[in-house]
C-alpha cells in the first residue's frame, strides 16, 4: 500500500524460533535509505503509537517498522499478553537484524525509536548491540526499584503484585491456564492499568481491533523487577530523550539522562503522557525531533 509518498509493506522475521509480524513503512526514494526499529508501550500492539510513529519518520525519509512483540498481535509466541522484558528486548534484537538485512536499508545506518515502557528495552538493546547506530525514546517511562514503589503502593503493594505473578507463574508451570486480568479497567482494581486510562479504552484513539485488553498476571515480577538504568552507562549510540513535565515518571528520564555516557539530548516538551501517543501537535513536534535526531546521527536519507 502506499499512501503520502509512503509504501507499507506487511513482513515477517524470526525470532528465536518465534515468528513475528510487522509493518516496513518505505519512503518514496529510490536508494537505500537508514533503518529505524519503534516499539511502543507495554500491552501495546503495533497499529497503536508504533505505527503513528513510524509513519512519521517514513515521511521524514526513513524506513521504519513496527511490529508486534512475541505473544502480541498478529505474532506468535506464548504465553500471550506476557510483559516480559527479555523477550522483548530479544525481538528489538531480532527486528534490528531484519533491517539490517533488507536490501533497501543501509545496515550501517540503522537506530531505534522507543515510546514509553519500550524506552527501556530499546535502551538495553542498544546498550549491547552495536547496530543501533542512534536512539530516541520518547515520553520513557525508565523505572527503577524507586520508583515501582512510589508508583505501586510502597513495599506491601509491589510485594502483593509479586506474590500473586509467583503464584499465577507456578500454576502456569503445573498445567493451569495462564490467570489473565483486564490490561486497563476503570471497575477492576486488578487491571495492570486501573483508572482513566482514557486513550487504551476509546475505539478512535488506542482500542483498535488488534489489541487485547488482557494482561498475564505472571508478568509482574518480570517487569516489576526491570531496571533500565544500569544500561545508560554502556549506551554508546548518541541519544535523544522527549518528554514533558506532565508525563509519566519524568524523574526516570532525568535520572536515565544524566547516567548516559555518550552524546546526549534531554527535551522537555508539553502534554500529557497519552498526548504522545496519538495528539497531532503532540505527536508531529516528537516525531519531528527525533527525526532531525536521526538525521543528524545517522546522515540524511
Amino acid at each position: 500500500m502506499t499512501t503520502a509518498g509512503v509504501r507499507t509493506e506487511r513482513v515477517r522475521f524470526d525470532s528465536d524460533g518465534t515468528e513475528l509480524v510487522g509493518t516496513l513503512y518505505r519512503p518514496a526514494l529510490p536508494h537505500p535509505v537508514p533503518g529505524i526499529v519503534v516499539t511502543g508501550s507495554w500491552l501495546t500492539v503495533k497499529e497503536q503509537m508504533a505505527a503513528t510513529y513510524a509513519r512519521h519518520l517514513a515521511e521524514a525519509g526513513f524506513a521504519a517498522l513496527a511490529f508486534d512483540f512475541a505473544g502480541f498481535g498478529e505474532s506468535g509466541g506464548e504465553p500471550r499478553q506476557l510483559e516480559s522484558p527479555a523477550r522483548k528486548i530479544r525481538d528489538i534484537h531480532h527486528a534490528v537484524g531484519f533491517l539490517e538485512r533488507d536490501g533497501q536499508v543501509r545496515p550501517d545506518r540503522l537506530g531505534a525509536l522507543g515510546i514509553c515502557a519500550s524506552s527501556g528495552y530499546t535502551a538495553v538493546n542498544a546498550a549491547d548491540d552495536p547496530r543501533v547506530r542512534s536512539l530516541a525514546l520518547v515520553a520513557p517511562w525508565l523505572h527503577d526499584e524507586a520508583l515501582v514503589q512510589e508508583i505501586y503502593g510502597g513495599p506491601d503493594g509491589v510485594q502483593r503484585k509479586l506474590d500473586a505473578g509467583r503464584a499465577a507463574q507456578r500454576r502456569h508451570e503445573h498445567g493451569e491456564p495462564v490467570q489473565y486480568v483486564p490490561a486497563v479497567s476503570t471497575a477492576n482494581p486488578e487491571a495492570a492499568m486501573f483508572g482513566l486510562f482514557d486513550y487504551y479504552l476509546d475505539p478512535t484513539r488506542g482500542a483498535v481491533p488488534t489489541w487485547d485488553n488482557r494482561f498475564a498476571v505472571m508478568s509482574w515480577p518480570q517487569w516489576l523487577t526491570f531496571d533500565p538504568h544500569p544500561a545508560a552507562a554502556r549506551i554508546k549510540a548518541p541519544t535523544l530523550l522527549v518528554h514533558s513535565r506532565a508525563g509519566a515518571i519524568p524523574q526516570g528520564a532525568e535520572k536515565f539522562h544524566a547516567e548516559l555516557t555518550a552524546p546526549r539530548t534531554l527535551v522537555w516538551t508539553e502534554g500529557s503522557q497519552f498526548d504522545f501517543y496519538d495528539r497531532d501537535a503532540t505527536v508531529r513536534d516528537a516525531a519531528g525531533r527525533a527525526a532531525r535526531h536521526f538525521t543528524e546521527t545517522l546522515g540524511r536519507p
